[in-house]
């Protein structure tokens, strides 16, 4: 949730004057043919043919192994892009019955993500997925049409023919050669190409419409318990949140996108609903694997996932890689109480001790974030926040969530 490494700031009243004086500055035919030209459907004005095509292949159920599911299935438009359920990890598969083995994440604003790349620093930062292995957004719609917890082809050539016989077709074929389609490798890579642009263009997935948005912008004003969560979260002594979820305009007067694209390790609790954790030898270890397989030999880099951007956090049913939680005030809880109360997120070892970090090998468990506030407590003292605050900060997230309009 946050990393102070990348943040300085003021106190508390400082940084709440700062964002409202902000907001506050941010704030200040004819003749023609007898037949009209047709006016684009909602869904696709605007949109490049490419685009449109990306449309109709994100909503194809056919194009999976079990005709039933789509990439809108676990990126439901109407949950921001995200699962529409509380599955801990979304069902797939050729009967639609196979667990996988992270949380679906949100589509939201991943246009603005930049290719993985570590920074003079060292730090890693960008990429898509969890453990930003993909580069653009066609290299990520690749896998959920082969992985066998997913769409489940049995290959590319499979999904090339599954397209063929849609009813845009034609549409594919004039868009990319007549020929596109007796060329599987390269008709695959339209594809994904498609989807791409259609998440590039539709501002769906980017419309920077939040209650927060048209307050920056000077437009509504927040609540008093949404400012106090506000502060809270930009407090490096108390929720430092900002640390990792930058909550002002950029330089340029770009909307902040709440994630500063790099990674942590936050030792997040075991979740025993993921049908994988059966295996007491199976671990996520994110940017060293198992999915991410270049980073294997960077041991401090395991257990760390990238950081998210908080858009539209309030509408998650799930929360971490692992979908460990399922309730927006536990998670942060867990941020400020991790370290103070360990003994409510983990369970106890049979040394009788509380098996603390226990989602990650013993070896790696020293990777995890313990310095940086709020994480830099032990038992016996006070948590970064106090319940009421942490209310707070639960509020202020809510005003993050696309589509707001005034009363």
């Amino acid at each position: 949730m946050h990393n102070d490494k990348y943040s300085t700031g003021p106190a508390l009243a400082r940084l709440a004057a700062a964002v409202l004086t902000l907001a506050l500055a941010a704030c200040s035919g004819g003749g023609g043919s007898a037949t009209p030209a047709p006016v684009p459907a909602p869904e696709t004005a605007g949109l490049s043919q490419a685009a449109q095509l990306g449309e109709k292949i994100f909503k194809d159920v056919s194009l999976s192994a079990s005709g039933k599911q789509s990439c809108a299935s676990c990126h439901s438009p109407d949950q921001a892009h995200g699962p529409v359920g509380n599955l801990s990890a979304e069902l797939g598969g050729p009967n639609g019955d196979t667990q996988g083995f992270r949380a679906s994440p949100s589509l939201r604003y991943l246009n603005q993500t930049p290719a993985f790349f570590f920074d003079k620093e060292g730090t890693p930062t960008g990429g898509i997925d969890r453990d930003g292995r993909a580069q653009s957004l066609a290299e990520q719609a690749e896998r959920p049409f082969l992985a066998p917890h997913e769409m489940a082809n049995a290959s590319k050539e499979a999904v090339v023919a599954s397209l063929r016989k849609t009813g845009y077709a034609e549409q594919f074929r004039q868009q990319f050669g007549a020929a596109i389609f007796e060329q599987p490798e390269q008709a695959f890579s339209r594809i994904t190409f498609a989807l791409q642009q259609y998440q590039k263009e539709d501002t769906a997935f980017h419309p920077f419409d939040s209650k927060y948005d048209q307050f920056l912008a000077g437009k509504v004003k927040l609540a008093d318990a949404e400012l106090r969560g506000l502060a809270l979260f930009n407090d490096t002594s108390k929720g430092n949140c900002i640390g990792c979820h930058a909550s002002m305009r950029g330089a340029d007067g770009a909307p902040p996108l709440f994630t500063d694209f790099t990674y942590d390790n936050l030792g997040v609790p075991r979740n025993a609903r993921l049908k994988a954790t059966a295996d007491p030898a199976y671990f996520d270890l994110g940017l060293c694997g198992p999915d991410r397989t270049d980073l294997a030999a960077r041991a401090d880099l395991c257990g760390a996932f990238k950081v998210p951007t908080l858009r539209n956090v309030a509408t998650r049913h799930t929360f971490f890689h692992n979908g460990a939680f399922d309730n927006l005030k536990d998670v942060v809880a867990f941020y400020v109480r991790r370290d103070t109360n360990p003994e409510e997120w983990y369970p106890l070892g049979a040394d009788g001790k509380v098996d603390k970090f226990n989602d990650l090998p013993a070896q790696y468990r020293r990777n995890v974030n313990i310095s940086e506030v709020p994480y830099n407590r032990q038992p016996g003292m006070a948590p970064a926040l106090s319940p009421a605050e942490i209310d707070d900060v639960v509020q202020f997230l809510g005003t993050l969530t696309d589509g707001y309009r005034a009363p």
